[in-house]
């Protein structure tokens, strides 16, 4: 057996302000040198468009996505916004590496790079280059704005159902109406942080006069575009060479046909932001005649997901293109009607909390449905809080968000309530029977969506005048309240530490504790050591009371490896005394004493009543052993995790 590196490091934190040691990663970034604001070389014929900013794998990340005219060396290059004066990139901005391939259906190529690493609350500048070996030159694009904000809390996203630029027959008509209710709802909600689509940016997949009018507002490349693909973006491969989308699955059953794999778009893809865990399914590819079996690998692939990922997050939010609860000329659409049999179950077993739909460009906001029917026959039309039952699900379809295209709202017909049924509510029989709320005054709308702690609160909103003269306004609003099972939970949020407080911090910008290689010290065990990150615990209160700070450590994993952390050690001690702090005790490996070394929380240091105020600085050295017959070759993580305690 080979040696195996071990380290220990964090996740992106999610949910809870629990103390943790972090990694802090740059990805495959390079130093960048300095560039001066310029147009595009005049003697080149490189041309740059269709800059979009949008979502990475987490709130650390962002995509950039572009065409080019040229197969060239492209990258983006990124710098804190103070840093860049008069379009000037300092020094020591770092360059993204972009990757790509020619376009399908026009002339030109497609480039994509991840932005990684970013820090909260700061505002970034970034710009492309295009390094055309055939220029005097570097191409670069004008100097775009994104800004983050805190990695923790509450925050709003905003979600768009079908801008279909060109369905109306007018595309600069269209592009203005969409152009205008992005303007209307990041002037009313400029803290927002992603855009969430429905689908169906475009009307037809492969024209690029379409594309060219969907891209035109600047608000596209200061807020990221949270990619859905519609079936009028399916047919072509423009939806998939303009909105790159992160951890996304693009085998055969995501695509509508995979036997056109290599000439449309499709793919599922997930990414968590905050404490939100975001699924996106191309609904292109549904179960029909012919053995294709899209919606039984979208129902495994949220299983998945959910089970990998779910715990990392408070919410769960469902995105897709085709509204199966919807009021309009869609509503009653076969497709919908079989996909009633699958997704409702699914959803409401792996506790999904929100979908959100497209497609039947008008608004509707379901009723409480647990597996694909009524959970709460008390809840009442239109009802401003929902408190779902295990299972609950609420489902959100969007009007159109440029005005493109309205379809009117349709009657229910008869009186079936059953899972496929599309009979009338009772309590309002204009509405079908799974939605509380339907609307369509033909104007163009968004919905906002607060993400509050253990709530979701959801609104639409309109974007131009409404029938009332009001613009701005709302249309509905729902809080819909977290089940939290038969118990209770216990809910605290941590807010930074205030000056004269308690509180601690890891010194040094590295939050990677790196054992290195183990080595083989006998035919029975492998062994690491290595040292603490220290850890600054300041406490200037004026009551001077008892505290505590100690730690434990998840298990080691690589993949589906693991072995546990009851065989790491530690002896703490103190580095610069201040407070009347104490180390705390030594913890063997449990190799050493069969013990449960730091698989349990351990104390590494503590002040006792009365103590000095000041800061004290504690660290410790730690030792791995791990027996041969539990490892495999690996390269493995752990994640310790801190917890401060003081009356």
């Amino acid at each position: 057996m080979s040696p195996t590196p071990h380290a220990l490091a964090r996740p992106a934190t999610r949910g809870r302000r629990v103390a943790w040691i972090s990694a802090l990663a740059i990805g495959a970034a390079i130093a960048g040198c300095g560039l001066v604001a310029a147009p595009a070389n005049a003697e080149t014929t490189t041309s740059l468009t269709g800059i979009i900013l949008g979502v990475g794998a987490d709130e650390t990340q962002r995509t950039v996505t572009w065409y080019t005219s040229t197969d060239s060396n492209e990258s983006v290059v990124v710098a804190p916004s103070a840093s860049v004066v008069n379009g000037v990139f300092p020094a020591d901005s770092v360059t993204f590496a972009a990757t790509g391939a020619a376009n399908t259906s026009t002339t030109g190529f497609n480039r994509h790079a991840t932005i990684t690493g970013l820090k909260e609350n700061t505002s970034y500048s970034y710009r492309v280059v295009v390094n055309d070996p055939a220029a005097a030159e570097p191409t670069v694009s004008p100097v775009y704005s994104f800004k983050t904000q805190s990695f923790e809390g509450d925050y709003d996203f905003l979600f768009f159902g079908d801008p279909q630029i060109g369905s109306s027959g007018n595309i600069a008509g269209d592009g203005a109406g969409w152009k205008s209710t992005l303007d209307i709802a990041l002037a009313a909600n400029p803290n927002a942080e992603i855009l969430v689509s429905g689908g169906d940016q475009v009307e037809t997949a492969n024209t690029e006069t379409q594309w060219d009018a969907f891209l035109a507002p600047d608000k596209l490349r200061q807020y990221p575009w949270a990619a859905t693909i519609g079936n009028h973006d399916v047919g072509g491969k423009a939806y998939e060479q303009h909105l790159y989308t992160p951890n996304t699955d693009r085998t055969a059953p995501y695509y509508a046909d995979a036997s056109k794999q290599a000439t449309t778009s499709g793919g599922d893809y997930w990414y968590i932001y905050k404490d939100v865990l975001f699924i996106d399914l191309n609904s292109n590819s549904y179960n029909s005649s012919g053995s294709k079996k899209g919606d039984d690998a979208h129902v495994a692939y949220v299983e998945s997901v959910i089970n990998e990922h779910g715990a990392e997050a408070k919410h769960t939010v469902l995105v897709y293109h085709h509204a199966i609860y919807s009021p309009a000329s869609h509503a009653q659409d076969s497709d919908n009607k079989t996909r009633r049999l699958t997704f409702p179950q699914t959803f409401s077993r792996l506790g999904v909390d929100l979908v959100l739909q497209g497609h039947d460009h008008a608004y509707s906001r379901s009723y409480e449905l647990k597996d694909g029917q009524r959970a709460n026959q008390n809840e009442t039309p239109g009802q401003a809080d929902i408190y779902p039952g295990p299972g609950g699900v609420i489902y959100v379809t969007a009007n159109s968000a440029s005005g493109s295209k309205y379809y009117q709202i349709t009657k229910p017909t008869g009186t079936d309530t059953g899972i496929q049924g599309q009979g009338a509510d009772p309590a309002n029989p204009s509405n079908y029977w799974y939605n509380s709320v339907q609307n369509q005054e033909n104007k163009r709308t968004y919905v906002k969506v607060q993400v509050q702690g253990d709530q979701l609160v959801v609104e639409n909103v309109r974007s131009e005048v409404s029938p009332q003269g009001e613009i701005g306004s709302t249309v509905d609003s729902v809080t819909i309240h977290k089940n939290h099972g038969a118990g209770e939970d216990i809910a605290v949020a941590v807010p930074d530490a205030a000056p004269g407080e308690f509180g601690w911090t890891i010194d040094g910008t590295n939050r990677l504790v790196d054992l290195g290689t183990a080595e083989q010290k006998s035919p029975d065990y492998f062994e690491a050591k290595g040292s603490l990150n220290p850890i600054t615990v300041t406490d200037t209160r004026r009551a001077r009371p008892s505290w505590s700070i100690s730690a434990s450590a998840s298990d080691f994993a690589d993949g589906d490896k693991s072995f546990s952390s009851k065989y790491l050690g530690w002896n703490p001690s103190l580095i610069s005394w201040v407070n009347g702090a104490t180390a705390g005790s030594g913890v063997w490996s449990g190799y050493d004493d069969d013990g449960a070394g730091l698989s349990q929380s351990r104390v590494l240091a503590t002040a006792t009543q009365g103590h000095d105020r000041g800061a004290t600085q504690v660290g410790a050295d730690l030792d791995l052993k791990v027996p041969t017959d539990t490892i495999e070759k690996g390269s493995y993580r752990a994640t310790l995790t801190i917890t401060a305690l003081s009356e």
